[in-house]
Parts: structure tokens; sequence; C-alpha cells
């Protein structure tokens, strides 16, 4: 995220607010705030923030239900804050379109990363034809995958698997949103087709498959494109 950048912090918690607040504005942030879901969701409409931090215990709604109502009107970049660690509460947040989920506490230093991360795949035009990780090279326009400059032989399955992690490389896709986009609605509780089809990409593209570098597992909630 570049210097300047607008953020919202949605937070009952005072300390967390001006916690935030400095470290932010310290690195060259903009910060606004607001102390309740209904004011937040106000906020955002009013500023229209580059990027929005979003607790989920408010006092007088739910954080989930803000980013619903959120999303019914705007796709600003949000990461979830909260106590909550359970794989359901991620799971539940990520499904109803966070970007990323952090738990409390967290180091300056990982919500910062995660805040790059998120508007970096936010920005007009971050969506490059060709990915690059390590010694692996993906052409979006051609679907070419490569390994070592060895084209790689994908099924149109493990293509499709790889391109949806690239479009969102750095963020959890949660099993259900993955279902959901391959293979489609009806299939939403069909995890052991993701333990089959990952584990052969992780075959093909993997230096060592059983400890993954490249697409990453988050246990309970979904899969992962290290950025």
């Amino acid at each position: 995220m570049s210097s300047g950048a607008r953020v919202l912090v949605i937070d009952d918690e005072v300390q967390i607010r001006r916690f935030l607040r400095i470290s932010l504005e310290a690195n060259g942030y903009e910060v606004h705030e607001a102390a309740a879901g209904l004011d937040g969701i106000s906020r955002a409409a009013q500023l229209r923030p580059d990027l929005i931090i979003l607790d989920m215990g408010l006092p007088d709604i739910d954080g989930l239900e803000v980013l619903r109502r959120l999303r019914e009107w705007t796709t600003t970049p949000t990461i979830i804050l909260s106590v909550r660690d359970a794989d359901d509460d991620k799971v539940a947040a990520l499904d109803a379109g966070a970007d990323d989920y952090l738990t409390k506490p967290f180091s300056l230093e990982e919500l910062m990363a995660r805040m790059r991360v998120t508007q970096r795949h936010a920005l007009p035009g971050s969506q490059s034809h060709l990915f690059k990780a390590g010694d692996i090279a993906v052409d979006l326009s051609r679907r070419l995958v490569t390994r070592n400059g060895e084209v790689v032989k994908l099924t149109p399955t493990e293509y499709t698997l790889l391109r949806l992690l690239i479009q969102h490389a750095g963020r959890v896709l949660t099993h259900k949103q993955i279902l959901r986009e391959v293979w489609g609605p009806e299939y939403v509780e069909e995890t052991h087709y993701l333990r089959v089809y990952f584990a052969q990409l992780r075959q093909k593209l993997e230096e060592n498959p059983s400890l993954p570098a490249l697409i990453l597992t988050e246990p309970g909630v979904g899969y992962r494109l290290a950025a």
C-alpha cells in the first residue's frame, strides 16, 4: 500500500484504535476511526477509504453483519481483527467477503504485511498476465505453466485451481469459495475434491510436496498461494 493511503479502523477498543492510529500514521497512512458498527458503515460511505480494518466484536452490531452490509455496496479491501480464533469464525468472515483475518494479539509487522498484500491486489492493473514464484512461472494469457523453464502439464481442473489462487495471491480462499468457483454451488460440501487436486498440484509444482512453499493450507479454513 502506498504512503498516504486512507485507512478506516472500526474497533470498540480505545487502546487498539490508539495503537493503530499512532503506528500507521508513523508509516505514512491517513487513519480514521469508528467505535461501533453502524458508525463504521457511515464513515466508510463518507470517507471511501482505501482499506478497512474491522473488529468482529462491536457493541451495536456484529462485525460480520458490518461486513455483509459493506459488501452490498463496496469492495473496499477489509481485514478482520478478532480475538476469535475458531476456524468457523475465520471461514464465516472470509465467505462474507473479508480479504484477510488476523487474530488478536497481533504484531504491527504482520498487520502491515497483510495490508500491503491486500491493497496490492485491489489496485487497478495489479493483475499481471505473468505470475512468478521461485522456479514457477505462469503465463495466464497463454495458459502456460513452467518450472525451471520446463513446461508443466496440468489438467484443465488443475489449471483452473491454480489460476484462481493466482488471482487472489496472498489471500486465503475458503473451501466453499474454491468449490463454488471451480465446480459450482452444488459442490460446496465436497471438500475431498480439494485434497485430491491440491495434492496433485503440489506434486507437479512444489520442490517438496510434503512441505509446500507455494500452495499453503490454512487448516480448517482453506488454501492460500504464497505472495
